[in-house]
C-alpha cells in the first residue's frame, strides 16, 4: 500500500484536476510576487508603499506565506523591504529573490545588498547575462505564484507591462497598484 500513489479530485480556481495528493505542497497557491516600474514619482511613492503593504497584508491574510521579488530598483525593492519588515514583526512569511543573471548579485546598491542578506532563498535564473533573462526571471515569478502584485503606469511596453500580460495568460491573480 506505500507504494501506491493517492489520487484525488481537486478543484483548483474552478478547474477541476487530478493529482497526487503530495504535488499538493508544491503548488504556487500561497506565493506572491511583484512586478512594478523603477521609476516611481516621488510625488507617488508614499502613496505605492501604503497600498504595497495592505496588498502583502491582505495576502497574508489569504494564506500567502511566499514571496517573491526580482530585486530591481523601485517596486521590487519596496515589496522586499516590507516583507523583511513584516517578518521582523513576526509575520510567518519568506522572502525569495528571483535573480536574472549571477553577476547581478553583486550590485552596488547597498539597499540591495541590505535586503538579499535578508532573503530566505535566492534563486539565480541564469549564470551570465543574456538577451532575454530579465524575462525568464519575471517568467519563473509569475509561473511560481498565484497572485501578482503590479505597480503599474499604463505603458504598453517594457518588463512590467509584458509581466502583467503573461500573468493574465495564465489566469493569475493581478492586484493593480497604478502610479
Amino acid at each position: 500500500m506505500a507504494d501506491k500513489k493517492i489520487k484525488d479530485e481537486i478543484y483548483f480556481y474552478g478547474k477541476r484536476i487530478a493529482m497526487d495528493i503530495s504535488d499538493i505542497l508544491d503548488m504556487e497557491y500561497d506565493t506572491c510576487c511583484v512586478t512594478g516600474h523603477r521609476d516611481i514619482p516621488e510625488d507617488r511613492l508614499d502613496y505605492v508603499k501604503t497600498e504595497m503593504k495592505k496588498e502583502i497584508l491582505q495576502a497574508i491574510r489569504d494564506g500567502y506565506t511566499r514571496f517573491i521579488s526580482g530585486f530591481a530598483g523601485g517596486s521590487d525593492l519596496i515589496f522586499a523591504q516590507i516583507v523583511l519588515a513584516l517578518q521582523k514583526e513576526g509575520q510567518s512569511i519568506s522572502l525569495e529573490a528571483a535573480i536574472p543573471y549571477q553577476k547581478r548579485l553583486y550590485s552596488k546598491d547597498p539597499q540591495f545588498q541590505i535586503l538579499i542578506s535578508g532573503c530566505d532563498r535566492v534563486k539565480v535564473l541564469s549564470p551570465q547575462y543574456h538577451r532575454g533573462c530579465y524575462f525568464e526571471r519575471n517568467r519563473y515569478m509569475v509561473d511560481e505564484s498565484s497572485r501578482i502584485l503590479a505597480v503599474y503606469d499604463g505603458r504598453k511596453t517594457g518588463g512590467t507591462f509584458y509581466t502583467i500580460h503573461y500573468a493574465g495568460k495564465h489566469n493569475k491573480g493581478i492586484h493593480m497598484i497604478y502610479v
